[in-house]
């Protein structure tokens, strides 16, 4: 009896990757021409420096955070997934929890590549690595969120992997050893958005951000925007793949979604009344968001936008009837995402610097070469996820098995 080799496994699968019709050869071209003009003007930013953002003394965080604080709620809504496919043991859901983890592992990669474009001296990182840098654990923030979003990414890699291994060679998985992961999984998911929050409210020179409740509302919506992802491609990859995916799995994570919002939405109106009720000095960066302040409006139609959406969503999500109907399904999916992406993006980052500590209203608006590298990074997620899918498509359908074979022996007699 011998086993294939490993590595011939693997590059049998590998295979599948270029392996496509017109769409897919398309798909590709489309996502690697966003691909190369990102990484073009990240050369020219790499080249002048930050000074080619809209980034200056006054804002000096601006679009990548916002896209890197967004992704980190994708990731965390995983756990919406892990927990009544593994916990509950609910079959629907079972069966497309394996996506949903290499989604997470997907937004993890591209926040780390949000972070690094943010960076002025991107070659300077290597200080806060572990054992070759000084981390300054665990007093620094900064290190925390290193290592949350590290370790949630082996685990959101490990588990899928693992899965699709034993399914490749027609076998259970061992819940002994991926058991502890899953149960590690479930605060991680929460930990990677609350060490983020506290990134924010950690500063009390910020008062926007400086409240107890940012950390709860990060959690709340990060349960919203991503399950609502979720949904989207799950029928997508239905559709193209032609998977066994039921509507009751559907069904059930937009229900779950509707819980969320509702959360979310009661502590959005608590921070509103607390803001405007007081009437205090700290109001002006709300002010700022959803009425303007001293003549700069940029964000208002934003923010109202994103109130109506959020508002709009949780009725369609609410309601059985339109819960369960494919067409307000999704159009609930993509408000909410839409929503949430406006108010913990610009909506987050920028009105924690306005007023600046000297009084000066700076209104932050991404440069050309800010949107260009956030598509290039946005695309190069799309086509990580695409490869994920292709690598683990034929071993979940069946398509493609590894097996042992046994050489004939001859007779002896």
């Amino acid at each position: 009896m011998f086993f294939l080799n490993p590595f011939i496994n693997f590059f049998r699968v590998l295979k599948q990757v270029v392996k496509g019709g017109t769409w897919y050869y398309a798909w590709i071209g489309f996502l690697s021409f966003f691909i190369l003009i990102g990484v073009a003007a990240y050369l020219k930013q790499l080249n002048h420096g930050l000074i080619e953002t809209a980034m200056r003394d006054q804002v000096s965080w601006g679009f990548y955070i916002a896209n890197f604080t967004f992704l980190v709620g994708v990731a965390a809504a995983a756990v919406y997934l892990v927990v009544p496919a593994y916990v509950y043991n609910f079959k629907p859901i079972k069966e497309v929890v394996l996506f949903g983890e290499l989604l997470a592992a997907t937004a993890i990669i591209m926040c780390v590549l949000f972070i690094m474009v943010d960076l002025g001296r991107p070659e300077r990182v290597w200080h806060i690595l572990p054992v070759i840098g000084k981390m300054h654990f665990p007093a620094s923030l900064l290190a925390w969120d290193v290592l949350v979003l590290n370790g949630y990414l082996a685990i959101n890699l490990f588990i899928p992997f693992y899965g699709l291994y034993k399914l490749a060679h027609g076998k259970e998985y061992n819940m002994q050893i991926i058991k502890p992961l899953i149960i590690i999984s479930i605060p991680w998911a929460i930990s990677i958005h609350t060490v983020t929050a506290f990134l924010y409210n950690g500063l009390p020179s910020r008062p926007f951000w400086n409240a107890a409740v940012l950390a709860p509302r990060f959690i709340a919506s990060a349960l919203c925007s991503g399950p609502a992802l979720m949904l989207i491609i799950f029928q997508l990859v239905r559709k193209i793949y032609k998977l066994d995916i039921e509507n009751k799995a559907i069904f059930k994570i937009a229900e779950l979604i509707a819980y969320a919002m509702a959360v979310n939405l009661f502590l959005f109106m608590a921070e509103f009344f607390k803001e405007f009720y007081s009437n205090s000095i700290h109001l002006a960066p709300m002010k700022y968001l959803y009425f303007g302040l001293h003549g700069h409006y940029n964000l208002v139609p934003w923010m109202w936008a994103s109130l109506f959406f959020n508002l709009t969503a949780f009725v369609l999500f609410l309601l059985p009837k339109t819960r369960e109907h494919f067409f307000s399904l999704n159009l609930a999916c993509v408000l909410v995402i839409a929503g949430v992406y406006i108010e913990k993006g610009m909506g987050l980052v920028v009105p924690g610097f306005i007023p600046g500590t000297l009084g000066e209203i700076y209104e932050y608006s991404p440069t050309m070469v800010e949107r260009t590298i956030t598509v290039g990074i946005w695309a190069l997620g799309a086509l990580i996820y695409t490869i994920f899918l292709k690598f683990m498509i034929p071993i979940y359908k069946g398509e493609l098995r590894f097996v042992s074979r046994v050489k004939e022996q001859p007779d002896q007699t």
